[in-house]
């Protein structure tokens, strides 16, 4: 019999470990429990370095107690010892890092927009907490084959939804282009976290040549802070410098 191997990542202990003891009882089913995002990170890593990698994760839409979408995903590789992560925060990590395993956000109520935001993430479905047994069973198994799971009442809203993302991402997408390739280095340096004088120091610049790039880059992406072009930076598929691996152009037609 193939088994299905499923953590359960829930701060509610006892819905956590109540949940989990019902899928003990199924035949084909193994299951763990972590109470935070840190601890699922840690389960994740052990059980792969062993070899026995989770097929699917159950996770808290609530996790942490922060409302998913105020602040972008967290890769799993960066979420530290005692650093709270959202539930879907930790769907996007997963995603990236052990792409394999699939995941299933557990929702205290119905909500359109968190479930676009899931899925965008990368979760295979949304479901009730109070949903039966029998139900998220059928969701897991679903995954596996590569379904995506929704309540039929959440699917037109998640559509709607999902289209207006895409709406956005389309016109992020042409103000970005709209830069030269210099003022998208520096884009990717603001997304990284870098202040002028770093990207000054990176791009072989002048602090005064990086002042006058980033106002170019707020000005043709209209907005009036590098908060607000780092949010539209992520919304076009913009990602940060690789500040361990970038080779950089000294001076020359980029500058």
């Amino acid at each position: 019999m193939v088994r299905i191997r499923v953590l359960v990542v829930d701060d509610h202990r006892i819905f956590a470990e109540s949940l989990a003891a019902a899928l003990a009882a199924e035949p084909d089913v193994d299951v763990s429990a972590a109470g935070s995002g840190p601890a699922a990170v840690r389960s994740l890593e052990r059980a792969a370095a062993e070899g026995r990698r989770f097929d699917v994760l159950l996770v808290d839409a609530d996790l942490g107690g922060t409302a998913p979408g105020v602040r972008p995903a967290v890769p799993v590789k960066e979420v530290g010892e005692d650093g709270l992560v959202d539930g879907i925060s930790l769907v996007a990590g997963v995603r990236s890092a052990q792409p394999g395993v699939r995941t299933v956000v557990l929702a205290e109520k119905d909500d359109p927009r968190r479930a676009a935001l899931a899925l965008q993430a990368g979760a295979c479905g949304w479901v009730a907490k109070d949903c039966s047994l029998s139900r998220l069973l059928t969701v897991i198994r679903g995954v596996l084959r590569d379904e995506t799971h929704l309540p039929p009442a959440l699917l037109t809203g998640v559509l709607r939804e999902l289209t207006a993302a895409r709406k956005h991402r389309t016109e992020s997408e042409q103000l970005v282009e709209s830069l030269t390739p210099r003022e998208r280095e520096v884009l990717r340096c603001m997304v990284a976290g870098l202040g002028r004088k770093a990207v000054a120091e990176r791009l072989f610049l002048s602090p005064h040549t990086v002042r006058t790039h980033m106002q170019n880059v707020l000005g043709k992406l209209g907005v009036h802070s590098t908060l607000a072009a780092v949010a539209l930076a992520r919304r076009a598929g913009v990602g940060p410098a690789d500040l361990a691996g970038d080779v950089v152009e000294r001076g020359g037609q980029l500058a």
